[in-house]
């Protein structure tokens, strides 16, 4: 790294430690907010499973009586009856997600539930229902279902039960309900957390000093422009950085009242993800910064600036949720996109479904499109016109 560089960077980051109430504001209390917030917005949440008229269940039943299978007509899905042979093979399908719903009704079931009596001393007919809560479709029919099969057992005065007993009849495993919740919310949330880090330093750190007229004294050095565009995109990332790291924590910390007490555990995670996450994460914050920074330069004034910004942070706002509702997507063209091929990255490693040639088209072109955007900032440090218009 040139002298030059170095100088530049231990001047913005001495500029900012130094200064405790802007370290308060930008690494502190963003995380302190954020988990207070989450806190209370967890207590104040609930989940509401709706089904998806487009989406076309796979739900399957083993010894499907007549009883139910002229019932279930009501149901916005159908039921296919399965054979009792294929009933391991199912309970697969539904742990790979590759089935929504598993009813298994018990042998002769309406003539058991017709000759059943509470007072005889004897088990109701069970029904199992292997479900993946993991799996949002899953979890709906499974809602569906057992609310359908309570009003039939409610019309019939308790003739059988619902997955009695201790087994566990919910066959999503650790890491895919881990990997459902965080790959439907960390990508956003990072990128804005990002987003926030990068807009709290950059328009004072290049718009504040044309403000104050000290960058005239910066420019008259023997600095190189590229130096001094590096220097400050270098210094300002870490700091964008430590302020993402902070919100981060505060929402990690926070995610088990968010999300109504479920236990979700970031340690099904291990090196490798959080390795690429990185990765991710440092070439998009490199990215935003150098964009934050070309804004910042153009403009006269922090305030100027900053209403400069906002159509940029609508638009990382909206890529941002498009990972919360979208699906995945293995076009390897759409990586080229700026900010879009980040969020797609990163929710495909919280998925562990990382695609090598989407995440290296993903890093490499973050990385070039900054570069290009340096080259800009020089220019721009090297026009006066741009530089000390006031």
């Amino acid at each position: 790294m040139g002298r030059g560089i170095w100088t530049v960077m231990k001047k913005e980051l001495a500029r900012f430690f130094k200064d405790k109430r802007l370290c308060l504001t930008t690494l502190l209390l963003p995380g302190l907010m954020i988990y207070v917030i989450y806190s209370f917005m967890g207590d104040a949440l609930s989940s509401n499973f709706t089904v998806q008229e487009e989406y076309d269940y796979s739900i399957e039943a083993i010894r499907l009586p007549q009883s139910i299978q002229k019932m279930s007509e009501q149901l916005p899905f159908s039921i296919q009856d399965a054979k009792i042979e294929e009933q391991q093979e199912i309970i697969n399908s539904v742990q790979e997600q590759e089935c929504d719903l598993l009813i298994v009704f018990p042998q002769d079931f309406d003539e058991k539930m017709r000759s059943y009596s509470v007072s005889s001393g004897v088990e109701a007919p069970n029904i199992e229902i292997y479900y993946n809560s993991a799996n949002t479709e899953s979890s709906t029919a499974y809602e569906i279902v057992t609310d359908f099969l309570d009003q039939f057992e409610t019309s019939l005065v308790n003739k059988f039960d619902i997955n009695r007993g201790q087994n566990n009849y919910d066959l999503a495993d650790e890491q895919d309900l881990a990997g459902m919740t965080f790959a439907m919310m960390m990508p956003m949330l990072i990128m804005m957390f990002l987003f926030s880090g990068c807009m709290a330093v950059a328009p004072e750190s290049i718009a504040g000093e044309k403000e104050r007229g000290t960058i005239a004294t910066i420019l008259v050095t023997p600095l190189k422009r590229s130096e001094l565009a590096l220097g400050k995109i270098f210094s300002l990332s870490i700091i964008a950085l430590l302020s993402g790291l902070s919100s981060t924590v505060g929402v990690l910390l926070s995610l088990p009242k968010l999300m109504g007490g479920m236990e979700i555990d970031a340690g099904v995670y291990g090196i490798t993800e959080y390795g690429l996450l990185g990765i991710i994460v440092l070439s998009s914050v490199l990215l935003l910064i150098a964009l934050i920074s070309i804004i910042s330069a153009y403009a006269k004034s922090i305030k100027e600036a900053q209403t400069l910004i906002m159509p940029l942070m609508i638009v990382v706002l909206m890529v941002g949720v498009s990972a919360m509702f979208g699906t995945m997507q293995e076009n390897s063209f759409l990586y080229l996109i700026p900010i879009y091929g980040s969020v797609q990255s990163m929710g495909s490693i919280f998925l562990f479904q990382v695609n090598t040639v989407n995440l290296l088209i993903t890093v490499i072109f973050n990385f070039i499109y900054t570069a290009l955007l340096i080259v800009v900032l020089t220019k721009m440090f090297n026009s006066e016109r741009i530089i000390f218009t006031k």
